[in-house]
C-alpha cells in the first residue's frame, strides 16, 4: 500500500501510482524478482482466455484495475475484493481470481491454472515531493529507505564464521568464490584463524562441507537483520 499525499513518503507495489501523483516523487525502487498479478481459474475449468469469463466473479484485491482490465476487453464480469487467502475461493466462491505471484508455486498448490498476466509490477518508495524538498526530511527519508533496503538485502544472505588453519586460508579462497573479502582474524593459537563473510543463502549448503573437508572448524551460519552496501 502507499501513504495519503498528508503523510511524509509510503511503499507502492508498482503499479503506476507515482507516475501519475505530481506530489509525490520515487525516491527508491526495489525488486529481487518479477511480481505478476496473474488471472487464475481452477484447473480443469474450460476457460482459456479473458473472454470465457463473461457473465462470471472474479475475487481480488485489485479491484480497480481488474475491473479495468476486463472494460477494455468489452468482458462483462463482477468484480469483489477479497480479503486475503484468494486462492482458496476458487471454484466455490467465484469463478476465477487475481492475484499476485513470483514463482507461481502458490498458483500450482492450490491447483490453479494462469490464464493471462494483468500486470508485472515491483515495490517503490515514494515520497512527497514538498517534504523531500525540506532537507530535515529528506534525511529521515533517506533513512528509512537505506534501512529498508538493509532489510531487504539480508533476506537472501547469511553470515557465515568459522576457525580455520592458517595455512589453509589460500585454499578456501581459491576454492570458494564467495569468499573472496571474509574478515580475517587472528586467533590466540597463531597458526590459526577466524574467519567470517556474508554469502546467499542459496549456496550455503554446499558452501559448508567444502568448507569443512579443508579444515574449517566451528562453522557457524546465522542469519542477518540488515546488509547495507
Amino acid at each position: 500500500m502507499w501513504s495519503t499525499a498528508s503523510s511524509t513518503a509510503g511503499s507502492a507495489g508498482g503499479i503506476g501510482c507515482w507516475r501519475t501523483a505530481p506530489t509525490w516523487s520515487r525516491c527508491a525502487t526495489w525488486s529481487t524478482a518479477a511480481p505478476r498479478w496473474v488471472l487464475c481459474v481452477p484447473e480443469a475449468s474450460p476457460v482459456r482466455q479473458a473472454a470465457d469469463l463473461a457473465g462470471k466473479r472474479i475475487a481480488t484485491e485489485l479491484v480497480a484495475t481488474v475491473r479495468r482490465y476486463f472494460a477494455e476487453r468489452n468482458v462483462p464480469v463482477e468484480v469483489e475484493f477479497s480479503w486475503g487467502a484468494t486462492e482458496v475461493k476458487v471454484p466455490d466462491l467465484v469463478d476465477a481470481i487475481v492475484d499476485l505471484t513470483e514463482t507461481g508455486n502458490s498458483i500450482v498448490a492450490n491447483k490453479l491454472r494462469i490464464v493471462d498476466t494483468i500486470l508485472e509490477t515491483n515495490t517503490k518508495f515514494i515520497a512527497n515531493r514538498k517534504s523531500w524538498a525540506d532537507p530535515a526530511k529528506r534525511r529521515k527519508i533517506e533513512t528509512i529507505a537505506l534501512l529498508l533496503t538493509g532489510a531487504l538485502e539480508a533476506g537472501s544472505k547469511v553470515g557465515l564464521k568459522m576457525n580455520a588453519p592458517k595455512s589453509a586460508l589460500d585454499a578456501i579462497i581459491k576454492s570458494i568464490p564467495a569468499l573472496r573479502n571474509p574478515t580475517i582474524s587472528p586467533l590466540s593459537n597463531p597458526d590459526w584463524i577466524a574467519l567470517e563473510t556474508i554469502i546467499d543463502e542459496s549456496v550455503v549448503r554446499e558452501i559448508i562441507p567444502r568448507l569443512k573437508s579443508l579444515g574449517a572448524e566451528g562453522i557457524v551460519e546465522y542469519p542477518l537483520n540488515k546488509v547495507v552496501y
